[in-house]
């Protein structure tokens, strides 16, 4: 939860009072998903008075809205509880506040067998159309959803990752409902198939098929985690969406904003414009010693003259001699 807030694996282990490596591990096993509670529900679910109280009104003979209106709740909620909670008993449909209790607090119990452990013909068919090798019983392909054309020029062997001929988990998902739609059996969620890859444990399906998503990730990362972790070299005080209503509007004059133009043969040229006067400042970027020399190093420095090492070098010299008078006007 803590991770889901936003917080890193480290700081959230402090929170809860863990090393880090433990903490680090835990969200691992978990897939970064958050893990099932088995705490007292809250009221997000029905309680044994509020189903007492559906009792008492459906013997008055009131209707699913009306019993809604009454103790709060969605319509569909007290749908959802005569139909799944209601006492079968002697061949009639009956609703008790104590077997309906019951009904629900089985329902709860965790962990639970997995849909995709229980029905191995379920199974067979998501790690096919996951892998991309479905084939009909003469053992001829079958062409999977059509990917969308691949754009990219400087990795040519992208479009040859194992997702490319892939299914995913919602095409599979909606999928069932065509091939299978007399059986109940051969349903399954998207979610279903995302948590059966990413937790640890489940033995639904094989841990290689993550390479098959979109993504290639083997854990998913919360939405804030994602949104608070800046890209790259950019640190928290300097992102756009930090920046002060005065630059924003270009009402003051004395803040600059630089960019970037990559041309042929990875040529680059750093800009420097002034946001109140619109005055610019192009900076050529010269390929760094030992470009085209040595080896290439990963996540190293860009020695091609256009990484942040260059711009920043190439921008304080040439701000000693770009003039000033701007900034006064």
């Amino acid at each position: 939860m803590k991770i889901a807030e936003g917080l890193s694996s480290e700081d959230a282990a402090l929170a809860v009072g863990v090393s880090s490596p433990v903490g680090s591990r835990w969200f691992r096993h978990g897939g970064g998903m958050p893990p099932l509670s088995l705490a007292v529900p809250s009221g997000r679910y029905l309680s044994f008075a509020e189903r007492e109280e559906i009792a008492l009104l459906r013997v008055q003979q009131l209707g699913v809205r009306e019993i809604a209106r009454r103790i709060g709740r969605d319509p569909g909620t007290i749908s959802r509880e005569l139909r799944r909670n209601a006492a079968t008993r002697a061949g009639q449909v009956e609703y008790r506040a104590s077997v309906a209790q019951w009904k629900a607090e089985q329902a709860a119990k965790r962990p639970k067998t997995a849909k995709l452990v229980a029905n191995p013909r379920l199974r067979s068919y998501v790690e096919e159309r996951l892998d991309g090798r479905v084939r009909r019983a003469d053992g001829t392909v079958v062409t999977g959803p059509r990917p969308a054309p691949w754009k990219g020029r400087n990795k040519p062997r992208r479009q040859d990752r194992r997702w490319s001929t892939a299914w995913s988990p919602e095409q599979i998902s909606s999928r069932l409902r065509i091939d299978f739609p007399d059986d109940e059996s051969m349903r399954i969620s998207h979610e279903a198939i995302y948590q059966a890859l990413f937790i640890e444990g489940r033995g639904a399906l094989k841990r290689e098929l993550v390479a098959c998503l979109r993504t290639g990730r083997a854990l998913r990362v919360p939405r804030a985690r994602a949104k608070s972790k800046p890209q790259g070299h950019v640190t928290t005080d300097v992102l756009i969406s930090e920046r002060p209503a005065e630059a924003e509007d270009r009402a003051v004059p004395g803040h600059w904003e630089g960019d970037l133009i990559i041309g042929l043969n990875r040529s680059a040229i750093g800009t420097l414009v002034e946001r109140c006067s619109r005055s610019t400042f192009l900076v050529h970027l010269p390929r760094m010693e030992g470009y085209g020399e040595i080896p290439r190093t990963k996540n190293g420095p860009a020695l091609a003259g256009y990484g942040a090492v260059a711009m920043n070098q190439a921008l304080a010299a040439s701000s000693d001699s770009s003039p000033t008078s701007c900034a006064r006007h």
